[in-house]
């Protein structure tokens, strides 16, 4: 399915479009009618040739419904403009023009309507130019008439064109339905509507409203029944009888996949600052906010209600008293706080060269736990060199090098507690600690210090070991002997890990472990003990005390028929 937002001045023929390519009226309201104007969102649909179904969600145009047409703008990314050919060029066609281009539209057709009433070449040529300045610069234009049929038939052709063109959202994406109608049906219950960008809802799956879960108990989209459906696509969701308090600007979402906010930073486009006290429309939500400047187009605006925002997430900022619009974007929906005099010429400078990404964030961030990214919309990825990971924590290569740093200060005067550790370096948990330790660090009966305390002839034994090593082929005990390294000094050694002691009598360099199981990751899973010797071009004295090892510490799993397999 695809969905298509009329946009243009009042009395500029946008429901007699939608009526004329649907065949429905999408003013449903008996003032509606009566008026000749639109008051509510309207929803009509058709099937286009080559393409399936199409929704179209016609919004008013007069200026006194600017907060419903906005509602109706939010969530659908592609737009139709309508401009009367018998009239100038209009201040709401101009007001809705702006809001498209503050949500970042960029698909969309201008359609001039009434050409049978007066020549469309001016009224194509003032939005060509006006449109041109906007994120829909290069839309196609098409003149056409309602009454006469003329244009028509172009107008499909380009829908089609448009429509085709779209990227395909992604059907396992979390599901964020903003809802813009809520009504009772008797007999069933709740029953909400929206437009679906992403995702598939199911009859039977549990979402989420304020916190509250709500069960799906039916699925409807174009009036048809449906047992899933996947956006793009109008819904309508009945979430039964019991279904938690819900209103136009709330939004249905997957359980547990977004952090409610109500503090977020954000990138604002537009003309003149910010006021301090403006509203706030994002997806069919509108709340009145308080904006900070932070410095430059940069902005904090503290919700007076909590909204799962994204990273990336488009809205709109509008001064009700001067009309004007901002757009803008979001960058951080769980921002730190401002404490410190100063603090937000420092924020500025941090957001102004952050990208999104899980390297961006971590160096932001410094520890934060995996899934918070996820929850704000930060695109998963590989960690960056240096990064360190920890029961659900993930904590940035600058940050990890200072807190090793840090630890090793304090760890050199004497030995301490992972626990107290943590209290001591600000961290929320004690795997954090454990994580970062590395040599000169060691955890020796529960506590950490460093092989400070080695004496210089044992580590110049160590060193002379780690380079007569070659490869898995460990040394032979004799020459340990003739290093003075008996089972005592290299448990000394192993512990402040200068040598991986594998067997009382047996040492390889520091890290060999992790280097054999890169190893034996390329032979097929499980693996013999013969193919494990092999592959790492060693013994049976060594890679039977080898295996051992990565048994006891997790890396290999010792199946009954005496092969193993990585775990």
């Amino acid at each position: 399915m695809h969905v298509v937002v009329t946009a243009g001045h009042v009395d500029h023929g946008k429901s007699t479009l939608v009526r004329v390519l649907t065949g429905s009226d999408p003013d449903r309201l008996e003032e509606e009618r009566r008026r000749g104007l639109s008051i509510e969102l309207g929803y009509c649909w058709t099937s286009l040739d080559g393409l399936g179904e199409v929704a179209f969600v016609d919004v008013p145009g007069h200026e006194r419904f600017i907060a419903t047409t906005l509602s109706g703008m939010g969530p659908v990314p592609v737009a139709m403009l309508v401009v009367a050919a018998d009239d100038p060029w209009m201040p709401q066609a101009a007001e809705h023009l702006a809001a498209l281009d503050a949500l970042g539209v960029a698909h969309g057709i201008v359609v001039v309507t009434r050409s049978d009433l007066a020549d469309p070449a001016p009224a194509l040529a003032r939005a060509r130019s006006e449109v041109d300045r906007t994120s829909l610069a290069g839309a196609p234009v098409v003149a056409v008439s309602g009454a006469t049929g003329e244009g028509l038939d172009e107008l499909r052709a380009l829908l089609h064109k448009v429509l085709s063109g779209l990227p395909a959202p992604d059907p396992a994406a979390d599901v964020r339905l903003w809802v813009d109608r809520r009504f009772h049906v008797k007999g069933s219950g709740t029953v909400v509507t929206g437009t679906l960008p992403a995702g598939t809802v199911r009859v039977g799956d549990v979402l989420e409203v304020g916190g509250r879960e709500a069960r799906v108990r039916g699925v409807e989209a174009l009036g048809v029944a449906r047992e899933a459906i996947s956006g793009v696509a109008r819904v309508a969701l009945d979430l039964g009888g019991r279904a938690p308090e819900v209103a136009r600007g709330d939004a249905v979402v997957t359980p547990g996949a977004f952090e409610p906010t109500t503090l977020v930073d954000v990138r604002v486009t537009g003309e003149g600052a910010v006021p301090a006290k403006p509203l706030l429309h994002v997806g069919s939500a509108l709340l009145a906010v308080h904006a900070r400047p932070l410095g430059d187009d940069l902005v904090r605006l503290s919700l007076e209600r909590p909204l799962p925002l994204r990273v990336g997430d488009r809205a709109i900022l509008r001064d009700p008293g001067s009309r004007a619009l901002w757009g803008l974007e979001v960058l951080d929906p769980a921002p730190p706080p401002l404490r410190r005099r100063g603090a937000a010429g420092v924020r500025a400078a941090t957001l102004r060269g952050h990208d999104g990404s899980l390297a961006a964030e971590l160096e932001v961030r410094g520890v934060v736990r995996r899934s918070l990214l996820r929850r704000i919309g930060v695109p998963d990825g590989p960690l960056p060199d240096g990064a360190v990971e920890t029961a659900g924590w993930l904590v940035g290569p600058r940050r990890a090098e200072e807190l090793r740093q840090r630890l090793v200060a304090l760890a050199s005067t004497r030995p301490v507690a992972p626990a107290a550790a943590a209290h001591e370096l600000g961290l929320p948990a004690d795997d954090l600690v454990l994580a970062v330790v590395r040599p000169p660090l060691r955890l020796e009966q529960g506590r950490i210090t460093t092989g400070s305390d080695v004496p210089a002839a044992l580590r110049d034994a160590a060193a002379r070991v780690c380079a007569e090593t070659d490869g898995f082929a460990a040394v032979e005990a004799g020459r340990l002997d003739q290093l003075g390294l008996g089972p005592a000094e290299l448990a000394r050694l192993h512990g402040a890990g200068l040598l991986l002691r594998i067997d009382p009598r047996l040492a390889l360099p520091p890290g060999a472990d992790a280097a054999a199981v890169e190893v034996l990751r390329g032979l097929d899973q499980p693996f013999t003990t013969s193919a494990a010797r092999q592959a790492l071009g060693t013994s049976r004295r060594v890679v039977l005390p080898l295996l051992a090892h990565l048994d006891r510490t997790g890396r290999t799993v010792r199946l009954a028929d005496d092969r193993r397999r990585l775990r």
